[in-house]
């Protein structure tokens, strides 16, 4: 790490690493109504699939159901009643919207496959070993929880831990740096002492023969 006392000798904030933007807001707590409005909302969402049975397609079809019949039912009453329709915006995609999704969608399909191919093709094992680590972390926690849950929860995670980091950022800075130079010292002294232990090994070894 070096002798920085940030961790990975970082030179920016951490407000400026999560792009500085109104997602950064939301997740350090800048936004407050914001970001309680969406806990508030994950978290009803998760209560009504824990609770009442609903699955994910099964919500998502009942609510589109509810607010189509509102909505169809308003508009005929408005007609029949001489009254305005319901105030909906024009539901439209222009092109460039649609362009520029496609080439986000684009570049990260390519990143994926290329990253894939050199998996498979046995040319990065850095790359495996993460992705292996990775997988694996995901059975287990997947084993032991269902998506929603294993969803709210990582939301949940997202939107507390770096906000927490942020405001007492020095003192765990300090403490993670201590603990990294403690156990790097263990390891050299744990390397130290097998490498004399070899060595020791392969001179009674040769003095024997």
């Amino acid at each position: 790490m070096g002798s920085s006392d940030k961790l990975f000798n970082r030179q920016r904030r951490l407000h400026q690493i999560l792009g500085g933007g109104f997602v950064a807001d939301v997740v350090l707590w800048r936004r407050k109504d914001v970001t309680v409005g969406i806990l508030v909302v994950t978290l009803f969402a998760w209560v009504v699939f824990e609770r009442s049975g609903y699955t994910l397609l099964s919500l998502v079809s009942s609510v589109f159901f509810l607010l189509f019949t509102i909505l169809f039912l308003w508009a005929k009453s408005a007609a029949i009643l001489n009254r305005p329709a319901p105030p909906l915006p024009h539901l439209f995609l222009s092109e460039e919207m649609v362009n520029e999704a496609a080439c986000f969608i684009r570049s990260h399909i390519n990143m994926l496959l290329s990253v894939s191919e050199d998996i498979a093709l046995g040319k990065d094992t850095n790359m495996f070993v993460k992705v292996s680590a990775g997988l694996m972390l995901v059975a287990v926690i997947g084993g032991l929880t269902d998506f929603v849950t294993l969803g709210y929860t990582s939301l949940v995670i997202v939107l507390t831990v770096p906000a927490l980091y942020e405001k007492y950022e020095d003192q765990i800075d300090a403490f993670v740096l201590m603990a990294y130079r403690k156990s790097w010292q263990l390891c050299q002294k744990f390397d130290a002492v097998c490498v004399s232990k070899v060595q020791r090994l392969s001179l009674e070894k040769k003095k024997l023969s």
